[in-house]
């Protein structure tokens, strides 16, 4: 009787046990590419945005969807907030009160759309 007791104890705590999720996986990505001047003509059409080398970086949070940030190199560190890139990024730091801390960004007038997909492929990954 014993062995049937600890056999159906084992399976119950087996069975009630939590699965790992993969979805958790996705609740949260981030990544990010390096940018050079020199180097962005290779890639893209339009001229560099930035006004220093640096990464482009992203952040998936299901509340806000894909962010997009711009930090320059020697500013890449968790106390840093980038310059948002999208809609996404300005909406999260203006909900948190946050504003970006990092020297140097964007160049008047330049055209942001390629930043921006290069952001949102390294979260697509």
């Amino acid at each position: 009787m014993s062995r049937w007791l600890i056999i159906s104890t084992a399976l119950s705590v087996v069975a009630c046990s939590p699965t790992q999720d993969d979805s958790y996986a996705r609740q949260f990505v981030s990544g990010g590419v390096a940018v050079h001047e020199a180097f962005w003509p290779v890639d893209h059409d339009t001229p560099y945005p930035f006004t220093t080398d640096g990464e482009i970086s992203c952040v998936y949070y299901p509340d806000f969807g894909i962010e997009v940030y711009f930090q320059p190199f020697g500013y890449i560190e968790d106390s840093s907030i980038g310059t948002p890139l999208n809609k996404a990024a300005v909406e999260s730091l203006k909900k948190d009160g946050m504003i970006p801390n990092v020297p140097y960004s964007i160049k008047e007038g330049a055209d942001l759309s390629e930043a921006v997909e290069v952001g949102l492929r390294v979260c697509d990954r």
